[in-house]
C-alpha cells in the first residue's frame, strides 16, 4: 500500500474551532478510515495564530503567506493502493460542509523503497 497525506484547508479562521457536532462528524469520518485499516496517521491540527514563515536570505515574517485566501488546518495520513482511492476517502470529509477542502498528495519514500 502507498501512502497519502490528506492536507485540510479553510478559508475562515473561526471554523479552526469546531462546534462539539462538528468534532462529532469528524471523529465518525476519522473511525470510519480506521476501521477500514486505511489510517496511517490520524495527523494533528495546527495552530492558525502561532506560525513563521522562513524565506530565503534569513527573512522571517508571521503567518502563512498573506496573499492566500486560505489557510492548512490541519493534516493526516491514509494507506491505500491508489490516489483516487484517498481521494475518494477524502470526498467523505465534513470540511466540505465549512468551505473547507482537501489537498490529497502522495508520501514519497526517499529511499525508494515501499
Amino acid at each position: 500500500m502507498k501512502e497519502f497525506v490528506l492536507i485540510f484547508r479553510l478559508t475562515d479562521t473561526s471554523d479552526a474551532k469546531p462546534s462539539p457536532e462538528q468534532m462529532q462528524e469528524r471523529m465518525n469520518w476519522l473511525g470510519g478510515i480506521a476501521s477500514q485499516n486505511k489510517l496511517a496517521d490520524k495527523g494533528k491540527a495546527l495552530s492558525v495564530g502561532n506560525a513563521k514563515t522562513v524565506k530565503p536570505g534569513n527573512v522571517v515574517t508571521d503567518g502563512p503567506y498573506t496573499e492566500i485566501k486560505e489557510f492548512i488546518s490541519g493534516f493526516m495520513i491514509v494507506k491505500t493502493e491508489t490516489i483516487e482511492e484517498a481521494v475518494e476517502l477524502a470526498k467523505a470529509n465534513p470540511i466540505f460542509k465549512q468551505g473547507g477542502n482537501i489537498e490529497v498528495r502522495e508520501v514519497i519514500n526517499p529511499l525508494g523503497n515501499s
